[in-house]
């Protein structure tokens, strides 16, 4: 465990500052403008987003499954 410590503690520490700006981020974002209301007309393009990208992953999931039950992945004997 020492081995990992010069890696470890500055990676720790470096999640605690962007944890806490984060924090501090939302907070302050929560004046600005209208407020959490303001961003209403932005939702449907988040949640487009979100079902793009679903479909996205698991159209490429289906293709990996796909290809490997046909055994498109399988390697080629070259011996034979």
């Amino acid at each position: 465990m020492r081995r990992n410590a010069p890696v470890l503690i500055p990676t720790f520490i470096g999640l605690a500052v962007f944890a806490a700006f984060a924090a501090w981020a939302f907070h302050a974002a929560g004046g600005l403008g209208g407020g959490w209301r303001s961003l209403r007309p932005v939702w449907p393009y988040v949640i487009g987003g979100v079902l793009a990208v679903a479909a996205l992953a698991g159209g490429l999931m289906w293709l990996a499954f796909f290809s490997a039950d046909r055994g498109y992945d399988d390697r080629m004997d070259t011996d034979k």
